[in-house]
């Protein structure tokens, strides 16, 4: 039993890309949880309403959250994904106690001091990347700097070659966009293209077993030897997985929401070249474009929610970029407002248990990169061709933006 759909909620199509603020702001002020029948999910669109999704796990459960469940998938793209690791948790996809093993795992080995210590490598990585292009006058800046920047550092931080990171970026593409409603063909490609991750992490962990490293996944590995509770080896391989695709998107989408926001607002292009100003730029770009536009959750049991009445087993989307611009909770939402006083309470990372384990280092590497841009690129500006929103319904970001500058 579902409530009709009062809300014009269509992520996927192209004008709800470009613009999704419109229809959810109506959402919060007309039916603020709603059941969106073409995605079969319930919609939680006010900031109080998502903080209860976010932090009552044992109502609103991860498990089974972001995958589509086996029984809506073509034969055939079951079949593949059994080839792989089926059984693989990924963290922002688990409950206590495992969820619990799993970060505390990670808090063991992804520690302040090993972020802290990448910040000359950020740099360098970036005048590297920057150095490729800088000459040529103009560049589509997601294809150049704003995907390869987060995932050269995360492929550092985990040991993996640098020769393997372009796939790992389509493997993790294809991770994504398994979860969406698209052609069985399609979606056959994107399940071979998990399974190879898979298999690819799985092989990363039983090296280091063999050999110990002194990278991050070596340091999950040693940490995991220690503990008196060990995961097992697909476990473990889980977490570099779910790092890295959600470490390095989360990033490229920033990079990209940000240039393009500093196109129609001036004033940005100062704050993020003052080193005072810059990280409450970069958090007020993170509350207004919110990279990942939310998160899933599986009630448990039937919920009243917003004025709705939520069934049991219903999927559920915290809808972050929503919450972040409720006019309950933040003066002016939709204007840019870097040193606002209520800035900490978005939500473009979550909260709660599932709160992103890789915040600080995405932080780090916008604080590193974005002013970088700004002075080795002088006059940035929109370049020729259109920009292409990215595809993956419940993220904000762009596949491609042209870009030009003063050579």
């Amino acid at each position: 039993m579902t409530e009709p759909a009062t809300v014009a909620f269509d992520p996927t199509s192209a004008e709800q890309r470009e613009d999704p603020f419109t229809v959810l702001a109506h959402a919060r002020r007309e039916q603020p949880v709603f059941f969106a029948p073409e995605l079969r999910l319930w919609v939680v669109t006010r900031h109080d309403d998502v903080l209860t999704v976010l932090k009552d796990h044992r109502t609103f459960s991860s498990v089974g959250a972001l995958t589509s469940s086996t029984e809506e998938r073509e034969p055939e793209v079951t079949e593949i994904l059994a080839g792989g690791h089926p059984e693989m948790p990924y963290i922002i996809e688990v409950d206590p106690p495992l969820h619990d093993r799993i970060r505390g795992l990670v808090a063991r080995a992804f520690t302040p001091r090993r972020i802290e210590a990448l910040e000359p490598r950020i740099e360098q990585i970036a005048a590297d990347l920057i150095d490729g292009f800088a000459a040529l006058g103009s560049a589509d800046i997601v294809e150049t700097f704003a995907w390869p920047l987060p995932l050269r550092v995360l492929g550092e931080l985990f040991g993996f070659p640098e020769d393997d990171l372009v796939r790992i970026h389509h493997w993790g593409t294809d991770w994504l966009l398994l979860q969406q409603d698209r052609p069985a063909a399609e979606l056959a490609g994107h399940a071979r293209g998990l399974v190879e991750l898979q298999r690819y992490c799985v092989a990363a962990v039983e090296d280091r077993q063999r050999r110990p490293t002194d990278d991050l996944l070596g340091a999950l590995v040693a940490a995991n030897d220690a503990s008196d509770d060990p995961l097992g080896v697909v476990e473990i391989a889980g977490l570099p997985l779910d790092l890295m695709v959600a470490g390095h998107v989360t990033v490229t989408r920033a990079i990209g929401s940000t240039l393009a926001r500093l196109f129609v607002e001036p004033a940005l292009r100062e704050h993020l070249l003052d080193p005072a100003l810059a990280p409450k730029a970069i958090e007020e770009i993170l509350r207004l474009e919110s990279p990942a536009q939310g998160l899933f959750r599986v009630t448990t049991r039937e919920v009243e929610l917003g004025g709705a009445t939520i069934p049991a087993g219903a999927r559920v989307m915290a809808h972050f970029a929503s919450a972040n611009r409720d006019d309950c909770v933040f003066a002016d939402p939709d204007a840019y407002c870097p040193e606002r006083g209520d800035i900490g309470n978005h939500v473009a990372f979550g909260k709660g248990i599932h709160f992103c384990i890789g915040a600080p280092l995405g932080r780090l590497e916008l604080r590193v990169a974005l002013p970088m841009l700004l002075r080795r690129l002088p006059g940035l500006r929109p370049g020729a061709g259109e920009p292409v929103r990215e595809p993956v319904f419940f993220a904000r970001g762009f596949a491609s933006l042209p870009v030009a500058w003063d050579t």
